[in-house]
């Protein structure tokens, strides 16, 4: 063999291995996403934790991290800040933080739609003889000033033709305490949250009524899935990526929410896993699998239903500017109808 012919074939042998160690790393490249809650772990939030757990995000070359959360208001701001990627945040706090930052850089934007109908609803007491709405006129009632169902009751109130109220502020944990010893007549709060803290507190279930919102004339949407507007530019597959990853996830965690539990446990060990499954399938039950969400799709939304929302939060929230709804929402990162067909699966 030539000394030319030796030289060349060592040459394209060492381009070959080169080639196959620039293209090794490049093919298993995952991106990675800080993805932000809107609460703490329970029941609701093995959503994103049965896809991390089952490797579905990891399948699609995602590196994702999910966050506890201290609120919707905050979880936007955080994705807003950059701090977060992506995060879970009730549609209505990310409508006010657009209209009243309209020139903040990275305002996120909702590409998914996880509650179809917002969880927010007036709890009360038998005891206290409040039977519908109108019978909360001039009656005490009782949330954190930064409660979804404060925020929007307006809304309910209009709709219901609702005299006026006398509203009492408290931290979140005093709630339904303060329901118990009668502070107050009433509260607002997300029905799979109150209702099962007024139950903790001693309180049986037939002796709590409860008023949700959907059924009483505010067709509001829920929590969706929000993404910073720099990540959307920078990285569309990964979305596109995180939403099939996520999808997969959910049909798991209708059809079998026990053993979706059981991942919320494996990441917080403290909670009560009979409390939490329970919290899940009423979440599923009053926000997720909704008539509504079965008409519109899993994921979707109606244009006309969301306008109407904008115009009803920029009215209730008393926004610097009205809300332009088209910044709001871009669906066009969902994974196809096919695959969003995951409300008719039978809960175990």
């Amino acid at each position: 063999m030539s000394l030319m012919h030796c030289t060349r074939r060592t040459l394209l042998n060492a381009v070959a291995a080169a080639a196959v160690c620039v293209s090794l790393p490049a093919m298993a490249q995952e991106t990675a996403v800080k993805f932000q809650l809107d609460w703490r772990f329970e029941g609701p939030s093995a959503l994103f934790l049965v896809p991390v757990a089952k490797g579905y995000f990891k399948a699609e070359k995602l590196n994702v991290a999910v966050d506890a959360g201290n609120g919707s208001g905050n979880a936007v701001n955080r994705v807003a800040s950059g701090a977060y990627d992506m995060g879970f945040a009730d549609l209505a706090a990310l409508m006010e933080f657009h209209a009243n930052n309209p020139t903040a850089p990275n305002k996120p934007v909702a590409v998914m739609m996880v509650y179809n109908n917002t969880p927010a609803a007036v709890l009360t007491l038998k005891k206290s003889g409040i039977k519908t709405p109108a019978d909360l006129a001039g009656k005490k009632l009782g949330a954190p000033s930064f409660d979804a169902g404060r925020r929007a009751f307006p809304i309910f109130q209009k709709a219901n033709n609702v005299s006026k109220v006398e509203w009492v502020s408290m931290d979140p944990p005093l709630r339904e305490t303060m329901l118990m010893k009668g502070d107050v007549d009433a509260i607002t709060g997300f029905t799979f949250t109150s209702l099962l803290n007024l139950e903790a507190r001693g309180a049986k279930t037939d002796e709590v009524v409860v008023m949700p919102y959907p059924a009483f004339g505010v067709k509001l949407y829920g929590n969706a899935i929000i993404v910073g507007q720099a990540f959307l530019k920078n990285n569309p597959d990964a979305v596109k990526a995180f939403l099939r990853a996520f999808t997969k996830g959910a049909k798991d965690v209708i059809a079998d929410p026990k053993a979706a539990i059981a991942v919320v446990k494996e990441r917080d060990g403290i909670i009560n896993a009979t409390l939490e499954e329970r919290r899940l399938r009423l979440a599923i039950d009053t926000a997720i699998a909704t008539p509504d969400a079965r008409a519109e799709g899993f994921g979707a939304v109606s244009a006309p239903r969301l306008a109407l929302m904008g115009s009803q939060v920029a009215d209730a929230y008393t926004t610097k500017s009205r809300i332009d709804v088209s910044t709001i929402w871009d669906g066009s990162y969902l994974p196809s109808v096919a695959e969003r067909n995951v409300l008719g699966v039978a809960k175990k």
